[in-house]
């Protein structure tokens, strides 16, 4: 990972850590932050960040300015995985939104 991402990844890192238990995997070549087995985030290359949600959410959230759907590899994935640029996670605030609306869709998948 580079220099964006690792610091990307250390901003994560510190609003998770009031948190629920939260582990921390290399997966898919991104630095994932796991809550219950579930990916909630994770920091990618060049400071992106990759968000996990409902497609729902997913749905309204891509049409905001510096976000899309996630690719891996060859492969687009659905509105659920979403890329967020760099650009629009200029401060704490921005960031946490994003990382609020991972763990509500995780909750939500909690219950079912």
């Amino acid at each position: 990972m580079d220099a964006a991402g690792e610091e990307l990844a250390d901003r994560v890192r510190a609003l998770l850590s009031n948190g629920p238990e939260v582990e921390e995997k290399r997966m898919f070549g991104t630095r994932a932050f796991l809550l219950d087995g579930r990916i909630l985030v994770g920091a990618r290359k060049n400071g992106v960040l990759l968000v996990r949600v409902d497609e729902e959410t997913g749905a309204s959230l891509v049409i905001r300015p510096g976000v899309s759907v996630a690719v891996m590899g060859a492969k687009t994935m659905g509105n659920s995985w979403l890329d967020v640029s760099p650009g629009v996670l200029a401060d704490d605030d921005a960031l946490m939104f994003w990382v609020d609306a991972a763990r509500e869709a995780n909750e939500a998948a909690q219950q079912g």
